[in-house]
């Protein structure tokens, strides 16, 4: 069940967003409502192409709404100044690129960039978060290691470090899992769990069904633009949910040590889906 909105940090009201102009607009978003709850991790998932991707960007204000709003604790973000918003949200995209050669320590210094300025440079508080946010990602032996020579698991949690010491309360992750293997994947997972523990608000995008389920607090599935279900994993996921989001027949089992659910027996439907997202 979602929150309050007096209680959520971030909402969606009416929301609706597209790629390009004119005649040539492409609407990937429209009239979509959602309330994200505070201190916990929402996963959004759903089938590639129903704009997953696009509302975390909305949501990030890296696009402009061509309808509704976004509040962010009750505040327009188109409103916002964007160094205000720096130190509230964090965005850490699907696609990341460092020069080359730049560390892991380097990399997590620019998360403090929005805490910059001409009468501030850079101060003892920057290195202990820098500190902090190394240890919070456990990579504190690797301050010094070269981004490039770092497993892919241990580059994406150097990632989430950046964003860490940026220290915003609300952050938001496309696809942080992307590319990595199973171990890898419940490292980063795991790490969004820990910061959950502190306090912050996650939203991340997620492919992966039952990885969501285990590691969310809170579920939105996505269909043709619009959410088709939210609240906890156990209460959204069902059979008919599944057929609907991916064309696919399961059995759902639960887990036994969390109560996740669990998909087994998958195989794609063979009735054709209606592609309606009402």
């Amino acid at each position: 069940m979602e929150q309050d909105m007096d209680d959520a940090p971030l909402v969606a009201r009416g929301l609706g967003l597209g790629y390009g102009r004119g005649a040539g607009h492409l609407t990937v978003i429209e009239a979509l409502d959602l309330t994200l709850p505070r201190g916990q991790v929402t996963a959004i998932v759903g089938p590639n192409g129903c704009g997953k991707s696009t509302l975390l960007a909305g949501l990030a204000r890296l696009h402009a709404p061509s309808a509704g709003a976004v509040l962010l604790d009750g505040r327009d973000i188109q409103r916002l100044p964007a160094r205000e918003l720096a130190r509230r949200l964090a965005l850490l995209p699907q696609q990341t690129h460092a020069p080359e050669g730049l560390t892991v320590a380097e990399l997590i210094r620019f998360g403090r960039q929005p805490h910059q300025g001409w009468l501030r440079q850079w101060s003892a508080e920057d290195r202990r978060v820098v500190d902090e946010a190394l240890a919070a990602a456990d990579l504190a032996n690797l301050a010094e290691r070269p981004l490039e020579a770092m497993s892919g698991g241990q580059r994406q949690r150097a990632w989430i470090a950046m964003a860490i010491a940026q220290q915003t309360p609300l952050l938001l992750l496309d696809e942080p899992t992307s590319a990595l293997d199973l171990g890898h994947q419940i490292e980063v997972f795991e790490l969004i769990r820990a910061l959950a523990a502190t306090g912050k608000t996650l939203v991340m995008v997620v492919h992966d069904l039952v990885s969501a389920c285990r590691f969310a607090d809170h579920l939105v599935a996505m269909h043709a633009g619009r959410v088709i279900a939210a609240g906890s994993p156990s209460t959204v996921v069902t059979a008919e949910l599944v057929r609907r989001l991916y064309g696919v027949d399961c059995t759902l089992l639960s887990d036994p040590a969390t109560g996740s659910p669990i998909l087994a027996n998958m195989r794609r439907t063979a009735e054709p889906l209606t592609g309606s997202a009402d």
